[in-house]
């Protein structure tokens, strides 16, 4: 009996893979990849011997029907996803039969393209005094969201916003923004396959952000970040971390004093 892994691939660039995972790949004796997600340049950790099959074409039972059946076989097998296996994942759904069936499930944890579209765009999702709270959150569609998690009432709280799975709707994003409370003006991220060759980086407004999306036809696999943090780096601010505040003291470092004092 061996033990079924879901591994979080990243957000495509093979060499964002954790160390973990990629250790897993190179011992895995079945792989079983998003093909509709997953850059194939992730398969490069694996064996040459290992059996790789993709899964865009199967079904909820026949993916569980694979796991099950290639557990019986080898020591290792991978369940390989895009992102965070934890983040709008099945792992659930795919975990259950494999419990009933008493076979062991791991889980490593990868690069979610929340995180890897922020630092292509070269921000950051707080800021001290403005910002420190991050929601993930996707439109309603034909995953419905739960009625106290409506769009318009998390994008109410101002705070930065990672909006997977809805830039095909990216009209209704901005309408529900603006609806929300945020301004015409409000600075706005698009990053398509973030990390992949293609990668393509849009910055605009919420009132010019609908265009661009449409003119470089970005309707898929591509994150939303909406944040008053967006452009920090270019801005000037008076405010900053007490991290390295030379008048905060921390465990290693006492408080310095000021030429007030």
């Amino acid at each position: 009996m061996g033990k079924v892994w879901f591994v979080g691939a990243g957000p495509g660039a093979p060499d964002l893979i954790t160390v973990r995972g990629a250790r897993l790949l190179a011992e895995a004796g079945a792989i079983l990849y998003t093909g509709s997600l997953v850059a194939e340049t992730v398969l490069q950790w694996a064996t040459p011997e290992c059996e790789i099959a993709d899964s865009k074409t199967m079904a909820l039972a026949e993916v569980t029907a694979w796991l099950l059946d290639r557990a019986q076989r080898h020591a290792v097998v991978v369940r390989l996803q895009t992102g965070d296996p934890t983040l709008y994942g099945v792992v659930a759904e795919l975990a259950r039969p494999l419990d009933a069936a008493g076979i062991p499930v791991g889980i490593v944890s990868g690069v979610s393209s929340a995180m890897a579209s922020a630092a292509a765009a070269g921000e950051c999702l707080t800021l001290p005094e403005l910002t420190q709270t991050v929601i993930f959150t996707r439109l309603s569609e034909r995953t419905a969201m739960p009625e106290s998690e409506s769009f318009a009432s998390l994008a109410a709280h101002g705070c930065t916003l990672c909006i997977f799975l809805s830039i095909e709707r990216i009209d209704a994003v901005v309408t529900q923004l603006i609806a929300a409370g945020w301004a015409e003006t409000a600075p706005i991220v698009i990053v398509h396959k973030a990390t992949w060759p293609d990668e393509v980086v849009l910055r605009g407004t919420l009132n010019d952000i609908v265009a661009q999306c449409r003119a470089a036809q970005i309707d898929r696999q591509a994150l939303i970040l909406v944040s008053p943090a967006l452009g920090a780096r270019f801005r000037a601010s008076n405010t900053t971390s007490k991290l390295y505040d030379a008048a905060f003291p921390r465990r290693f470092r006492p408080a310095q004093p000021t030429s007030e004092d």
